[in-house]
């Protein structure tokens, strides 16, 4: 079984998304933007991106009749789950960067997993539950070279607090010095997404 990532652009390919049919789907969960007045950590292409479907299938290779059907960015993925997610209804925090070319493979994993990631749960102690999935291949031509695909989930109104989002400031700039680790600033995108729909696993 194979994990897609899409990044979906417009309103109505997030609003075909919980229709997807494709050979050997297993399971569909999509989101779409939150569109949050004063949102924080809304960075870089993030408030463009219209929805986020995770898919999973029995092959990689449907991937075509994929993005036919829902239009957007394709990435095969592996995911990990740091921290499982709590049962509820939580915001997604959504995040997702390239890999510096400055970093080797070894040097940006280790920064990404092994240094922020335990880091990542002082940054935000209210955080709900942790999704990393790394990208093993870009699908659709053209699409940007994008290695992390980050789901973060809060409680809303912790997510509108920055004193409650983020814990203490030690840990804020600790998490900062380490950004070089893994990640250019410049180059990441983030924003808040909504859950919609959840097709489970066969």
């Amino acid at each position: 079984m194979e994990k897609i990532d899409l990044l979906i652009w417009t309103d109505a390919a997030a609003a075909a998304a919980p229709s997807l049919q494709v050979p050997g789907l297993r399971s569909v969960q999509v989101s779409t933007a939150a569109d949050l007045p004063g949102a924080p950590l809304l960075m870089g292409n993030g408030s463009a991106l219209r929805g986020f479907a995770e898919v999973w299938v029995d092959s990689v290779d449907v991937w075509p009749a994929i993005v036919d059907q829902v239009p957007g960015d394709a990435y095969l993925v592996t995911e990990s789950v740091p921290q499982p997610v709590e049962p509820g209804e939580w915001l997604t925090h959504f995040t997702w960067f390239p890999k510096p070319d400055r970093l080797s493979e070894e040097e940006f994993f280790h920064g990404w997993h092994t240094i922020h990631t335990p880091s990542s749960a002082g940054l935000h102690p209210l955080r709900q539950g942790y999704v990393r999935d790394a990208v093993a291949r870009t699908l659709t031509p053209g699409s940007a070279p994008v290695r992390a695909i980050v789901s973060e989930f809060f409680a809303e109104d912790v997510y509108l607090d920055p004193s409650r989002l983020f814990g203490t400031p030690d840990e804020l700039m600790k998490t900062v010095e380490e950004l070089p680790l893994y990640a250019d600033q410049a180059d990441i995108s983030s924003c808040p997404l909504r859950q919609v729909r959840s097709r489970p696993r066969g």
